[in-house]
């Protein structure tokens, strides 16, 4: 067995056909299927397996595709040691986030490394469901990511951290009768036309919460993922919505108040690949992105 042989393997247990393998490392899907006969002549137990159409890896193939994990991230290690080892930078580290996390971290991220010697930051943002995250750390260093603290755990096959603990509050408009109140319940702002988010998105978990508490069905009006349009659309008077505490950028017509009975809160999680973090620069931004975490948090004490 070799390397390439190892990370096609573990690339179809990530995406689950040989055709999807094929697209992601730009070669054909007879190549790949080559590559698995050779690595499977290899190995005394099937890797692999027929389900319908498809093949999908064997729990021996799983066991090899998680061995894989780790024989990148040593090859990786052996060759950033050199850099390592002189204390130099190691180039661009692109990082990928949701608009909010972005909007949040990446001004401060390009502060703390606009220094002669600093790795290059090179930003995207991505703003997908939460199961469609893990996928982006194959073309990102690091990726950051949403979901409810209380929900699924992110797949084995990524490294995640949790950079801040987020609660959620109810954005109401300046003038609203309700903002009157410091502490708002289910039953308070059950009656009120919505704005959330679109469906697949972690916050509708909590927005049926709220509805499954009061025992009444909510009044969704307006779709939106973009807090800064769902702040404006809010102020004017379009409806009530769920709002992060401390990443969505203040309006200066906008209320935000606490609510009880329900766990309203996000995890705003890093994650990356292992063999990610063998290099400096990756290992210097992540630590930059928890400087930032811990500085946007204070901003609330």
């Amino acid at each position: 067995m070799d390397e390439r042989q190892l990370r096609i393997l573990r690339e179809l247990g990530d995406l689950g056909s040989v055709s999807a393998v094929a697209e992601a490392l730009h070669v054909t899907p007879s190549a790949i299927s080559q590559q698995l006969r050779l690595l499977q002549r290899s190995i005394p137990v099937p890797l692999t397996e027929r389900a319908g159409r498809r093949v999908v890896l064997t729990d021996a193939g799983q066991a090899l595709a998680a061995a894989a994990i780790k024989v990148e991230t040593a090859l990786a290690q052996a060759r950033h040691v050199i850099t390592d080892f002189a204390g130099q930078p190691d180039g661009d580290v692109s990082v990928a986030a949701f608009h909010s996390a972005a909007s949040a971290f990446f001004p401060p991220l390009l502060r703390s490394l606009a220094h002669p010697g600093r790795p290059r930051p090179a930003l995207a943002d991505e703003d997908v469901a939460q199961d469609r995250f893990p996928a982006l750390t194959r073309h990102y260093d690091l990726v950051l990511a949403h979901r409810l603290d209380h929900g699924p755990s992110w797949p084995r096959t990524v490294t995640s951290t949790t950079l801040l603990r987020e609660p959620l509050d109810v954005a109401l408009p300046a003038g609203h009768l309700l903002a009157s109140k410091p502490l708002l319940t289910p039953r308070d702002v059950a009656d009120q036309p919505w704005i959330t988010v679109h469906d697949g998105f972690p916050l509708m978990s909590t927005i049926e919460a709220i509805a499954g508490v009061a025992n009444r069905r909510l009044d969704i009006v307006h779709r939106i993922n973009e807090f800064a349009v769902v702040a404006e659309a809010v102020a004017a008077g379009g409806g009530i919505a769920l709002m992060p505490r401390w990443t969505a950028r203040p309006h200066p017509d906008v209320v935000l108040r606490p609510l009880s009975e329900v766990h309203a809160r996000r995890d705003i999680d890093v994650l990356h690949r292992p063999e990610r973090t063998a290099r400096k620069a990756v290992r210097t931004v992540l630590a930059e992105l928890h400087r930032a975490a811990a500085q946007i948090q204070g901003r609330d004490r």
